[in-house]
């Protein structure tokens, strides 16, 4: 009470207003004198009044505090107390401009805008380091799922202060503490307003909306648990099958039990088997016709079809899933594949000609009763997901070697079959025809190779397996294919008119002879010394581009080896030979990548403006449809990398043999003094 002129004045204790009588209460309560002391830092005493406005600021405190538990903690009151205290503290935080009639990150006026949400204006704060005033606005377009889309913040207009009060502050470090309680006791979680697009690739293989997509198609069939939810426990799946870690190292990261991981896991698969696999895999879930206008190459249907656009071409061979060894005996040695001299079982993958997977069968055993023919041979024999019907007359088979004894099954079903020719017995070398035919389907079986090195991507099928995984292994194959088909983009792709023109070229090639073959034996050019000499640097090699070398070898595998042959060719004692009576004849001798005892010999014949012949001893060497390695090698390294001074020794390819010990060399200065006799 202050006296004023005489009189009673009656100050409010907190807004300092004269009161009147009937608006005036004395702060005889302890609960409000405390309430005073610890949000406004006001001592009061019994005999100090408040006026009605700021005492319903203590009843609303008051039914805030008593609200039920479960209602939600981001909700903000419009008439909380301490909302009502002057923004006095200044910090060097940005903050963006609070605006209520328009977009505040595109400017773009209303009506139809919406309230950012507190957790967007919570992410925004730790992501960017930018403060969003209470009440502003923005395009729905800006926000999904209560936070901002990505890339939707990366250009805003802020200011570089912020003018903040009391309650803003006291609430950013509450909600700041919640957030920071929240990671330390979950480690880790698959919040979508945690991880970015990039940070989702890399832990689960697909990007953040494909995720959230596959989340939606198996939601209703995962329950919620107190330790993870259904987002948490599609994460785990997917982080077991790209990084293949134990469930033990997954506990310590999710902050749950290792039976929780496991249960998790088990739960994901068999939902995303009921429903996700059966719509993206299989044979029954594609139409013939679709495969054949969708996902079928121009260059495959050129090469092997008809061009009528009726045949379906698929792309066959099996894959190895490693597996430990068993206790059942039997088991054991069914298992076991001398080829690869470990225990495993083979999934067989059925493709098209641009890397969709139609169909994964089995697993199937690893002995000699279960190779790539006879498991071809069960497939078809026993109807396999309606695989005769689906298949039709005429239709094309692309497999390896390893599906020889097959054919006879295949021609019995109508179904053409292309394979790579088997090198004869007793020869070295494929002949020309052959060695074209050859090159013709493997410019199409790759795909297949690649499909599989996709699924191995997935680390968990590429690690050795324990037994008792054994009964889920065809389901967890299926499951990535089935993510590759939806998700990942094809891995084999061309142009309709650059494929014809491919196409029109190696069927063209397939039917020529190796002429500098034949001039080679003719002139026993591979036996005779004499009649070579050591090149000057005037080699006068034609100059090319890297298009033009790829259009030499009809492909890109054999360039990408180039700098590697060249590096073990500088690095060794050969030298590039120039016949004495044709200029533009040269010899070069080049060490095998597989055999260090073997060498092979080639000869390149060329014109000041291209190379004109090619023929190599190894055994794909004699086919004009494009080069093998060692003839790109050295037409790389005389025509593209020598032009453009490319430094062979600088393009990444080390040689780690420094840091290893080769047994079969003793340093003598090591050997001990002692050891030698006087």
């Amino acid at each position: 009470m202050e006296l004023v002129d005489g009189r009673n004045r009656f100050p409010c204790v907190l807004c300092k207003k004269r009161t009147k009588p009937n608006d005036r209460k004395k702060c005889e309560s302890v609960e409000i004198r405390r309430f005073l002391r610890k949000t406004f830092m006001v001592d009061a005493r019994p005999v100090d009044v408040l006026c009605n406005k700021c005492r319903h600021q203590y009843y609303r405190n008051k039914q805030v505090k008593e609200k039920p538990i479960n209602a939600k903690l981001d909700t903000e009151l419009p008439g909380n107390s301490l909302c009502l205290s002057p923004p006095s503290v200044t910090l060097p935080l940005h903050r963006t401009v609070s605006s209520h009639s328009y977009c505040f990150i595109c400017k773009r006026p209303g009506p139809k805008l919406i309230v950012v949400p507190i957790s967007a204006r919570l992410s925004a704060f730790i992501h960017k380091e930018v403060i969003i005033p209470s009440g502003s606005r923005c395009c729905p377009s800006h926000i999904a799922n209560d936070d901002f889309i990505t890339g939707s913040l990366n250009n805003l207009k802020t200011i570089d202060t912020s003018c903040l009060n009391r309650r803003t502050i006291v609430d950013l470090i509450t909600r700041i503490r919640s957030y920071a309680i929240q990671n330390c006791s979950s480690k880790f979680t698959f919040d979508p307003s945690y991880l970015n697009n990039l940070d989702y690739i890399t832990l689960t293989g697909i990007s953040k909306d494909h995720f959230a997509d596959l989340h939606q198609e198996i939601e209703t069939e995962i329950k919620n648990t107190p330790s993870r939810t259904s987002t948490m426990s599609l994460g785990i799946f997917l982080l077991k099958m790209r990084s293949g870690m134990s469930n033990q190292l997954m506990s310590t990261i999710f902050g749950i039990s290792k039976s929780s991981v496991r249960r998790a896991i088990s739960t994901v698969r068999t939902a995303l088997m009921n429903k996700f696999v059966p719509e993206n895999v299989g044979l029954h879930h594609i139409s013939r016709q679709e495969v054949i206008a969708n996902h079928t190459r121009p260059l495959a249907q050129s090469l092997f079809g008809n061009m009528t656009q009726s045949q379906a071409i698929a792309v066959l061979d099996g894959t190895y899933i490693y597996i430990q060894k068993s206790n059942h005996f039997q088991f054991q040695r069914r298992t076991y594949s001398i080829h690869k001299g470990r225990p495993l079982v083979k999934p067989m993958v059925v493709v098209s000609t641009d890397g969709y997977f139609l169909t994964v069968v089995g697993p199937y055993l690893a002995d000699s009763r279960n190779n790539d023919a006879s498991i071809l041979n069960h497939m078809l024999k026993s109807n396999i997901e309606d695989i005769k019907n689906w298949f039709e007359d005429d239709d094309i088979f692309i497999v390896d070697r390893g599906f020889r004894d097959a054919l006879g099954v295949l021609e019995e079903f109508g179904i053409k079959a292309y394979m790579p020719h088997l090198l004869a017995k007793g020869e070295r070398q494929m002949p020309t025809p052959d060695a074209n035919a050859s090159r013709l389907v493997t410019k199409i079986r790759w795909v297949v190779e690649a499909a599989n090195s996709r699924i191995k991507r997935w680390k968990y099928l590429a690690h050795t397996l324990p037994t008792n995984q054994v009964p889920f292994i065809g389901d967890y194959v299926r499951i990535v294919c089935a993510i590759s088909n939806k998700y990942l983009p094809p891995l084999s792709t061309g142009n309709a008119d650059d494929d014809e023109a491919l196409a029109a070229k190696m069927q063209y090639l397939s039917k020529q002879v190796n002429s500098l073959k034949a001039f080679v034996e003719e002139h026993a050019l591979d036996k005779r010394s004499s009649c070579w000499e050591v090149s000057s640097d005037s080699l006068n090699f034609p100059k090319l581009d890297e298009e033009e070398i790829r259009n030499l070898t009809c492909g890109v595998y054999q360039v990408r080896l180039c700098p590697s042959y060249i590096q073990e060719y500088m690095e060794g004692e050969s030298d590039i030979l120039v016949h004495k009576e044709h200029p533009g004849l040269i010899r070069v001798k080049l060490q095998s990548r597989h055999i260090s005892s073997k060498k092979y010999m080639l000869w390149i014949q060329y014109t000041e403006s291209a190379v004109t012949a090619w023929y190599c001893k190894c055994r794909a060497g004699a086919r004009v449809v494009g080069v093998c390695s060692h003839i790109a090698s050295v037409v790389w390294y005389l025509g593209f990398a020598k032009h453009n001074d490319v430094d062979v020794s600088a393009t990444g390819i080390q040689n780690w043999g420094e840091y290893v010990k080769d047994a079969a060399i003793i340093d003598v200065s090591d050997t001990d003094d002692s050891d030698i006799e006087e």
